[in-house]
């Protein structure tokens, strides 16, 4: 078993107490063995290192990327086709004639929703496959606002809708239309045949 040497503070602390304590016997005279005080450690140099510094020079190489929800347009081009190609082709392009249409301009999000379940429905039903759903583009808001609100509230609403249920039992594939029937203020929505 090795004894712990003791550090510099215990030492002056023990001298402290040496110099303020009375002897218990007044006549000898003997005096403590002095206790060797520790070797004073080296102390080391601290070299301040100067490195050129470019402004970027530890930055990332590869750009990050955010977690922001893709534009509505961005997200429909990007499903995969359900339908034939050779159809899908013709209607993007506005070859193909919409068999109905709804408008939903100046409706409200609680009147436009209901309409657009109806519209749906009752087209599948006749039999229909290639209706044209009108939302309009959206006009500016005066107010900014601390929450971003996109332009255009039913357009980013009925691709939504259509894909949720009831409707999605329904509808097989949603674009936006070809210029000539609204472009991006409207929607074809192709549906599926009733079994």
């Amino acid at each position: 078993m090795t004894r712990r040497k003791l550090t510099a503070d215990e030492i002056d602390l023990w001298q402290e107490v040496v110099k303020k304590a009375e002897r218990l016997h007044p006549g000898t005279h003997s005096t403590p063995p002095a206790l060797p005080l520790p070797k004073p450690k080296p102390t080391k140099q601290i070299i301040p290192r100067i490195d050129s510094f470019e402004l970027g020079s530890r930055a990332r190489k590869k750009p990050t990327k955010h977690d922001l929800k893709p534009a509505i347009s961005d997200r429909l081009f990007n499903t995969p086709v359900q339908m034939d190609q050779k159809a899908f082709t013709r209607m993007k392009r506005g070859k193909l004639r919409p068999e109905g249409k709804l408008d939903l301009h100046g409706m409200r999000v609680d009147s436009a929703h209901p309409a657009l379940i109806r519209f749906i429905l009752t087209a599948q039903a006749s039999g229909k496959r290639l209706v044209l759903v009108v939302t309009g583009k959206g006009k500016d808001r005066d107010e900014p606002g601390p929450i971003p609100t996109p332009r255009g509230v039913l357009r980013h609403q009925v691709p939504q809708w259509l894909l949720l249920a009831p409707l999605a039992q329904a509808v097989l594939q949603v674009t936006p239309a070809h210029v000539s029937h609204g472009g991006g203020g409207a929607y074809y929505v192709y549906l599926r045949r009733t079994r």
